[in-house]
């Protein structure tokens, strides 16, 4: 019998194919590494060797924490911080309740209004409403210089939705059969089979709103006054204006920020989501891949 002939893209690589990708994979990964490492090395450089360097380090000979014990000494970054950590917190939070709360009953089979709602929901997808139509609800609503402005609006993501719902979908009806022979009302199934098999997707999606929220920065500039900023709207006076903000304990203008202050404040604003990435990496594409491909 012949061996089988394999198709082009299934044969395994030849060394110079190797050898390629895997000078590609470290000119990748020096791309990705450098910045962060001359941004790190910066912020615990000290003044005078940001100043001979043209403004950056990429190895400082003294490294110092100065930057960081100026900007956490109780002003205004560590007030924002405060504000980026709540917000996420709280917003992630109520965000996955209501998610997944939508997503399961639009999920199952007759739900009363289920395909309406789904079109509906669809189409905010399609054509999300401008920033005017959103100023003019968040005003209405009187939520303007509230930290709820900054989650009420975004509280629900179309495509961690269409994700949850596709997971749900993919879940053997034989198991929602059996749950409820056992007498199990809607909300017990949710918690006891749905949630318990969709963890995968749940810290994927979980993810997706906490980077979203901690990263958010524009509608801080839309909604709050300038004391009640997230770290991300005062990183961007701080970095791309080159401004000092006004500080919420004393009430003084700061003066415009050093280069190893502005390093500062991006590796503490970076450095979080970081920290989460590699230990929800292995859930990505079960969680999302499962949800797309069933939707």
């Amino acid at each position: 019998m012949s061996a089988q002939v394999r198709p082009g893209w299934m044969e395994k690589p030849g060394p110079v194919t190797q050898v390629a990708k895997a000078v590609a994979l470290v000119v990748v990964v020096l791309l990705i590494c450098v910045p962060f490492l001359v941004i790190l090395s910066t912020s615990l450089a000290s003044q005078r060797e940001v100043v001979a360097g043209g403004g950056w380090v990429l190895w400082p000979e003294n490294p110092t924490l100065k930057a960081y014990r100026d900007i956490l000494d109780g002003g205004i970054v560590t007030h924002a911080l405060g504000v980026s950590a709540g917000v996420t917190i709280v917003g992630t939070l109520l965000s996955l309740i209501c998610t997944v709360t939508l997503a399961y009953a639009l999920s199952r089979p007759g739900v009363f209004g289920g395909r309406p709602v789904l079109l509906l929901v669809l189409f905010t997808f399609l054509f999300p409403p401008g920033m005017i139509p959103n100023f003019l609800l968040v005003k209405e609503l009187g939520l303007l210089d509230s930290y709820a402005s900054l989650i009420l609006p975004v509280l629900i993501s179309v495509f961690n939705l269409v994700v949850l719902r596709g997971f749900f979908q993919a879940i053997p009806e034989e198991l929602y059969e059996a749950a409820r022979l056992d007498g199990a009302g809607d909300l017990r199934v949710l918690w006891s089979v749905v949630l318990p098999l969709s963890k995968a997707a749940l810290a994927v999606v979980g993810l997706f709103y906490a980077v979203a929220y901690w990263n958010s920065w524009f509608y801080a500039s839309l909604y709050l006054e300038s004391d009640h900023w997230p770290l991300q709207q005062v990183l961007r006076t701080y970095v791309v204006t080159g401004s000092g903000l006004t500080d919420t304990t004393t009430g003084e203008a700061t003066v415009n920020a050093p280069q190893t202050i502005q390093m500062a404040i991006l590796v503490i604003a970076t450095v979080p989501i970081l920290l989460v990435y590699p230990f929800l990496q292995k859930y990505f594409t079960k969680g999302v891949l499962t949800g797309a491909i069933k939707s």
